[in-house]
């Protein structure tokens, strides 16, 4: 009986110390291991508009753009509203249902406003419009809609716009600061209708008061509202883009890309986009990334390249 406790103490003791051998041996250091910060990767989508144009009768239709936006392995798709020409419930659920059976999200909604005009009664019509816009983004189950300040109308048209690199003389008689109190004014009263719906709506850095960062932040700033942020367009800042894309990005809920293959219609942006995905990395930025390709080349080939160099920086 004592032979054979002996030998069950020192094959215990045995056991033991070989265990703690080994995870001595395996495991020098018992402290937890360093888990490293989760990559941000961001989904990508395209605007209807990459394939339209506004003169490529071939992709009016937006179910078109859908099937090709699919073929080309994007995530989603974000509709630009001019687009339609048809607003029926039955052609909403129709386009709403062909996203789904294709697996693209509708995540973005891109609208046109203005409310740089002294009549009360016009900008009330681009008030009644937008929540217009808001209802259709709701049926479509779309989460965001591009808003503008609008611009002057005092260029003869965009292509002058353009020209003058965005920037148009003010209406006579009337100054920014009178702008910013329609714009302010217009949006207040839209918020609501945007809660109500569940539908944010981005204010884009495009032209009139959005010309500028400070602009944009100005009028989001103001309100406080998380159902008014910002839609930051990486092509509309001409000149030093990156530090303002930088100010814009801590309040963007969509970012829409520009690329240019075939060269700009009105003028051509070498973007680096290695350098915009890093600043919207550092500012926590983790929405969908939407394609605008606005380039001469075909879009068949053209938008296929984008892709490629939006997955390789952000996807």
């Amino acid at each position: 009986m004592t032979t054979i406790m002996n030998r069950r103490h020192f094959l215990n003791h045995s056991l033991l110390a070989a265990a703690a051998g080994t995870a001595s041996a395996a495991d020098p250091d018992p402290s937890p291991p360093v888990v490293p910060p989760p990559v941000i990767k961001n989904r990508i989508g395209v605007s209807t508009y990459s394939f339209w144009g506004f003169d490529r009768g071939e992709f009016a239709s937006i179910e078109k753009c859908l099937e090709l936006a699919a073929d080309m392995g994007f995530d989603g798709v974000e509709i630009l509203q001019v687009q339609m020409d048809d607003f029926s419930p039955q052609t909403l659920m129709k386009i709403k249902r062909r996203a789904f059976t294709l697996g693209l999200d509708l995540m973005g909604l891109s609208t046109h406003q203005g409310f740089l005009m002294p009549q009360e009664d016009k900008r009330r019509e681009h008030v009644l419009k937008t929540a217009m816009f808001l209802e259709q983004a709701y049926d479509l189950g779309i989460p965001t809609i591009r808003v503008n300040t609008g611009r002057w109308g005092t260029s003869k048209d965009f292509d002058e716009l353009m020209k003058n690199k965005g920037i148009e003389p003010r209406l006579e008689g009337y100054t920014d600061e009178d702008g910013f109190k329609w714009v302010i004014e217009a949006f207040a009263q839209l918020i609501p209708e945007a809660e109500k719906r569940g539908v944010i709506m981005g204010l884009e850095n495009h032209w009139g008061l959005g010309i500028s960062a400070e602009g944009v932040l100005r009028i989001v700033d103001e309100l406080k509202s998380p159902w008014l942020q910002v839609t930051l367009d990486t092509g509309n800042f001409l000149e030093d883009p990156y530090p303002k894309l930088a100010q814009l990005a801590p309040k963007t809920v969509l970012m829409q890309a520009k690329t240019y293959y075939g060269g700009g219609r009105w003028y051509t942006l070498d973007l680096d986009y290695g350098k915009i995905a890093q600043l919207m990395r550092d500012a926590k930025f983790r929405g969908y990334i939407s394609l605008e390709f606005e380039g001469k080349e075909s879009p068949l080939t053209a938008v296929p390249k984008s892709l490629a160099e939006l997955r390789k920086h952000f996807g």
